[in-house]
């Protein structure tokens, strides 16, 4: 009966109506815009970028952009994983973390130099627990790709463009790595 409501992919994902909530991103004065050069990637790597590109072009989150003032070079992260533990040479135990997957990653450090700082107060933990605490009822919810779920104001879209092996994209919906997309999402 629910099913249409709930997101089970990537491409399910309806996204909250910008009249609701847009991400804009506001720059600080005398700010110049600065366009990256790609980063080396070896084969594996690329490969990685190319999976992650289409799944994002497919969804509709992203599109090719050929003239941006902003462009942010991709790099490509281990996700989190457990540890194992190795004997070394000396027959020593070492703890050694595992690989379980790669997270593509855009650099958006100068980008965010220039983005003026959004200074909403994010609740603190302990509070928020203290808040909680004596109720009868919890609920938990976790929203799928949350982010992705708020757009990119149409005049800032350009401004998230990165570039990578296939060419130069700019993001529709928020992406991961911009300074004030937790206040956003908050």
């Amino acid at each position: 009966m629910y099913k249409g409501a709930i997101g089970w992919s990537i491409d399910d994902l309806k996204g909250i109506s910008p009249t609701f909530c847009m991400h804009k991103i506001l720059m600080e004065d005398n700010h110049k815009p600065v366009v990256q050069p790609q980063r080396r990637l070896n084969p594996a790597m690329k490969e990685v970028i190319r999976k992650e590109v289409v799944k994002l072009l497919e969804a509709g989150l992203i599109y090719p952009i050929s003239d941006s003032s902003w462009v942010s070079p991709v790099q490509v992260v281990p996700k989190k994983g457990g540890t194992t533990v190795v004997m070394n040479e000396k027959n020593e135990l070492i703890p050694t973390r595992t690989v379980t997957g790669w997270r593509v990653c855009i650099d958006y450090r100068r980008l965010n130099t220039a983005t003026r700082k959004d200074h909403f107060p994010l609740p603190f933990i302990d509070q928020m627990l203290e808040r909680l605490a004596g109720h009868d009822y919890y609920c938990f919810l976790d929203g799928y790709s949350g982010y992705n779920q708020i757009a990119v104001a149409p005049e800032d879209q350009e401004k998230t463009a990165f570039t990578c092996p296939y060419g130069i994209f700019a993001y529709r919906r928020m992406p991961f790595g911009l300074c004030n997309a937790p206040a956003t999402f908050q």
